[in-house]
């Protein structure tokens, strides 16, 4: 999910981290720190349109630096959340790192996450724009509820419950979707993908330039070549 991001020092900030209450947290995760920005799938590439795998492989060393290398991709991309199939691989995993309506900023990684919305008579849906890193210089209209819980485990296999709302949940139903083989565009209109396709083909190398600059400076920070 695209999103704004400037990293700078450490500050104090309401901030949740896997589900978790913190003090303050680094602009700059340290897995951010730790990983390398992989290429983002465009689109149109069959990862992105078939359902991802489960994880069952949990405390890996593989899936940790899977995680470290995605969430210095969603940050050279300034995203607020990826899906590990935007980096080309099939599986139930997500990092996140957005804000809610209420100024509380939700940091982390869930694994095989199950989405629970709000009853039909309960739910409130909600019209905002809404981009994709995968859908490079594009967005549109999506409605979304303004709450959304998901369920699933961390990296070990611990169980985690994060609860979402407005920006938030927005952006933990988009995630959820990729890992069923669906972008936003999907949830379109003919016409209104139609748009979205047009947005991207004019301004996609423009992104691709920015993001590749994004990624030269992280590496120069981060001391790697």
């Amino acid at each position: 999910m695209a999103a704004g991001h400037e990293h700078s020092e450490p500050v104090d900030r309401r901030v949740r981290v896997q589900g978790s209450p913190v003090d303050s947290y680094p602009d700059l995760p340290p897995e951010a720190r730790r990983g390398s920005v992989r290429r983002i799938t465009v689109v149109g590439e069959e990862v992105l349109a078939r359902p991802c795998r489960e994880v069952s492989d949990f405390g890996s060393s593989e899936l940790s630096a899977l995680i470290d290398d995605m969430f210095a991709t969603m940050y050279a991309a300034d995203g607020a959340g990826l899906a590990a199939n935007q980096v080309g691989v099939d599986l139930r995993l997500f990092v996140y790192d957005c804000p809610d309506d209420h100024g509380v900023r939700h940091v982390g990684h869930l694994v095989n996450p199950v989405l629970e919305l709000p009853e039909a008579g309960d739910r409130r849906l909600l019209n905002d724009v809404e981009g994709c890193l995968s859908v490079p210089g594009a967005s549109m209209e999506v409605p979304r509820t303004d709450r959304a819980v998901a369920r699933g485990s961390d990296k070990d296999g611990r169980p985690l419950v994060i609860e979402g709302t407005g920006y938030f949940a927005r952006c933990l139903q988009h995630e959820t979707d990729h890992l069923f083989g669906r972008t936003y565009i999907d949830r379109l209109s003919k016409r209104g993908r139609k748009e979205a396709l047009r947005q991207m083909e004019e301004r996609r190398e423009d992104v691709f330039a920015q993001r590749a600059a994004k990624a030269a400076d992280l590496d120069r920070d981060h001391g790697r070549k």
